[in-house]
């Protein structure tokens, strides 16, 4: 009897759900939260003929080094920053990733961020709970309008159309960049009009990023962007970290060139650029965007299916719901 292809699980996951798993392969699943060193990865996945990772774990050339028997990764978000995929092509190790169950919920916390930034949720907690709070005042933490305001979405996927359909009940004009104009189609359901990136910059009232984070990406929102900004607008950013120059953030709200911002994602996380921690009018959360437990859940049945079927097993097998290297087949290599 041939001996069963072995998995490698990085994370702690649902164990019901990871258990669908064990129906086809050897399972080695990690059994608390653990940063792994490229040579602990680079260990596991020798091992390995697929795994499930998430974006705790970055898989690169120094990861993959030496894993022959290696033929696919399922990373369980629909961001995969953490992935060098033109890596894994050339290794013939087939990618994916679990876009389309989360959209609906982080478009709901973008929103809900948003609107605790633009009404400083966050800062009038932090007031009562120190026990500011002696008596009601009619000036006291007035924060900005978010209906009938101008709303800006840089980045217009699935997750920024799913924010746009939402402003339409607010009265809100949507404004948007994205690489490439949507179909007018797209444009007139989501009450949505494109515009430059300076435009966008300069006539936002609320300003929410969900673009994909890349090289050319990096930094794009600088001390030069935030400067195109209005005094009153606010910043929220639900899409990845390095897309704001954190610096450049602190220094427009120390100056009162930015009202405020919403933050999900930062540049080193876990860990945080101390300046954040000291702005009053900086709304802070832990990468918990798609964070309901019927969409994490999802995410993870959706990347156990990807892995079962890129190694060939499954009712779908040879085709992963959600490739991101469709073109290279899992074990062939195109380098």
């Amino acid at each position: 009897m041939s001996e069963r292809p072995r998995v490698w699980v990085s994370q702690p996951l649902f164990d019901d759900i990871v258990a669908r798993l064990g129906e086809y392969f050897e399972v080695d699943a990690t059994a608390a939260v653990t940063q792994h060193t490229p040579e602990a990865a680079n260990a596991a996945l020798r091992r390995a003929d697929g795994a499930l990772v998430t974006l705790n774990d970055p898989i690169g050339a120094a990861q993959i080094a030496g894993a022959t028997r290696l033929r696919a990764i399922a990373n369980v978000g629909v961001g995969y920053n953490n992935l060098d995929v033109p890596a894994l092509s050339a290794a013939g190790i087939l990618a994916s990733n679990t876009p389309d169950v989360l959209t609906e919920t982080t478009a709901d916390f973008g929103w809900a961020l948003m609107m605790a930034t633009a009404r400083r949720v966050g800062e009038a907690e932090r007031w009562l709970r120190e026990g500011h709070w002696q008596r009601w005042s009619f000036d006291s933490l007035l924060g900005s309008d978010v209906h009938g305001a101008t709303l800006g979405i840089l980045g217009m996927g699935r997750i920024g159309q799913a924010i746009a359909r939402r402003a339409v009940g607010f009265g809100m004009r949507t404004l948007y960049h994205n690489r490439s104009r949507l179909p007018e189609a797209v444009e007139r359901e989501c009450a949505a009009s494109y515009v430059g990136f300076d435009e966008l910059l300069a006539r936002a009232d609320h300003l929410i990023l969900v673009l994909p984070y890349s090289p050319q990406s990096h930094h794009l929102i600088d001390a030069a962007a935030l400067a195109k900004m209005q005094p009153h607008a606010t910043l929220t950013n639900i899409a990845r970290g390095g897309i704001v120059d954190e610096d450049a953030l602190c220094d427009a709200l120390e100056h009162n060139r930015l009202a405020a911002a919403g933050l999900d994602v930062y540049e080193g996380e876990p860990k945080l650029n101390p300046r954040l921690l000291q702005q009053r009018r900086v709304v802070l959360t832990p990468h918990i965007a798609s964070g309901s437990l019927a969409t994490r859940r999802a995410m993870v049945s959706l990347a156990v299916d990807n892995l079962i079927a890129a190694l060939g097993y499954g009712p779908d097998a040879g085709r992963p719901p959600s490739p991101l290297n469709a073109p290279v087949r899992a074990g062939e290599s195109v380098g």
